[in-house]
């Protein structure tokens, strides 16, 4: 409703809300009391207004009708994953994410039961292989509408420093499996992990810009045989409407890029809560983290959101940790009313505007990317790598600091909680191991060394 419908208030310029600001200050400096920088460098302001959003379009955020529930199933035997697979969609899942780590898991035991043409359905292999897909594709129905095969030797090359079997061998075979793929309209092959980026700890422009590279090698490669856009899988941070932003600047971006290669400008999000910031101490705080960072990914408009067990970090998976995470989801979506309003964030001067600026900001370090030769050569040149370690740097000096709080480990920590002995997974990120062709980006976590030591001295 315009102000010339509401005669009893005249309209108030964001000049005017400033200097009302500035006189309820009375005397302090507007801009170092109220004005804070984000992480990304972003000035962010007290108030915004229609006038911060000058020059820009309203936003209108496209996506599949609705969210999905997923349930990530580890694959290490097929019969095992079914059974699990067969659990989450009984309790409430709507689509399921299979993490297959050897080819002797048999696509037809695995999918043994479930109804392909209505489930969505997400595949990442631990190995690259044409026969393999081909299994795989003959217990898929060609048409149906998710299901995403997330093939990403350039994202292997990212996290682990080595491709499958070589460049020239990793990129042959992902040129013949698409090839091979072209005529099944409802499967999407190729997926970009954005994971690795944001738990290493790049900020978000960084994420969203290697994110965009990652995708442009594939398409400056496979320009032609391409007809569905890479599956984004993007890690949630902590800072709730940053991470809205996040999400739907990830859309903007790949519609940008997307029409200079005639590929549809909507693109499928698979959103998971980052490890980051998750902890071992006061392990039930995962459960709220989780829990507003599925918000965000949401209210960004994701189209699958995977929950993420609270213990998974000390613990092998369990049926109870896996269920309370689907039931974060089941409550947001069916109790909360998550899934009633679309895109209920558009109109927000204070996201779009931030929306507005990562964007730009993302755009900008792409194009400077591939003025640099593009993605794999930043990659190999350890030019990425080095611009993540200093950004990482930064946030876990702040955490040092007490600056960046995770509550129960340098904020308000339990001091009779203990976990030696309880661990049973490995939470703490690796030192240099195997030789790799490239430095790879190691995920860490930013309560690691706390806990270590904390561990120690127990």
């Amino acid at each position: 409703m315009g102000n010339d419908e509401w005669p009893g208030f005249a309209p108030v310029s964001a000049k005017q809300w400033k200097q009302q600001i500035q006189y309820e200050l009375s005397g302090a400096d507007y801009n170092e009391s109220l004005v804070w920088e984000s992480p990304e460098g972003l000035q962010v302001k007290p108030f915004y207004s229609e006038e911060d959003l000058s020059g820009h379009e309203p936003l209108i955020m496209n996506r599949r009708a609705g969210w999905r529930i997923a349930e990530t199933v580890e694959a290490d035997t097929a019969e095992k994953a079914n059974r699990q697979a067969r659990m989450a969609l009984e309790g409430g899942a709507e689509a399921l994410v299979f993490h297959i780590s050897r080819e002797g898991v048999s696509p037809v035991s695995l999918l043994q039961g479930i109804d392909t043409e209505q489930i969505e359905l997400h595949f990442r292999c631990d190995f690259l292989s044409l026969s393999y897909v081909q299994s795989l594709r003959m217990q898929l129905p060609g048409e149906a509408a998710g299901t995403f095969l997330h093939l990403d030797p350039i994202g292997k090359l990212a996290q682990t420093g080595t491709w499958y079997g070589g460049r020239k061998r990793d990129l042959e075979t992902l040129g013949y499996m698409l090839q091979a793929l072209q005529p099944f309209s409802g499967i999407h092959p190729l997926g970009v992990d954005g994971r690795p980026y944001q738990e290493a700890g790049a900020n978000r422009i960084q994420e969203l810009a290697y994110c965009l590279s990652h995708a442009h090698e594939y398409l400056h490669l496979f320009a032609g045989v391409l007809q569905h856009p890479p599956v984004f899988t993007l890690a949630i941070g902590a800072d709730y409407f940053f991470e809205i932003a996040k999400f739907r600047a990830m859309r903007l971006l790949w519609a940008s890029l997307a029409t200079e290669y005639d590929l549809p400008p909507e693109c499928s999000i698979l959103a998971v809560p980052s490890l980051r910031n998750k902890t071992i101490y006061d392990y039930n705080n995962n459960m709220l983290r989780a829990t507003s960072e599925c918000m965000s990914a949401i209210l960004g408009t994701a189209d699958t959101v995977a929950g993420l067990p609270y213990d998974n970090l000390y613990k092998n998976p369990n049926d109870f940790s896996m269920r309370m995470a689907r039931n974060q989801l089941l409550i947001l979506k069916h109790e909360a009313g998550f899934n009633s309003v679309a895109n209920p964030s558009d109109g927000s001067y204070y996201i779009e505007t931030i929306t507005h600026q990562l964007a730009e900001r993302a755009l900008a370090l792409f194009k400077q990317l591939e003025a640099g030769g593009g993605f794999l050569k930043q990659l190999q040149s350890h030019n990425i790598q080095k611009k993540v370690r200093e950004s990482a740097s930064r946030d876990q000096r702040l955490f040092d600091e007490g600056k960046q709080p995770l509550l129960g480990i340098n904020s308000q920590p339990d001091p009779a909680a203990h976990m030696k002995g309880e661990v049973e997974g490995l939470p703490f990120a690796k030192g240099k191991g195997q030789k790799t062709e490239i430095e790879p980006l190691v995920r860490k976590r930013l309560a690691g060394k706390a806990e270590q030591n904390r561990l120690a001295d127990e």
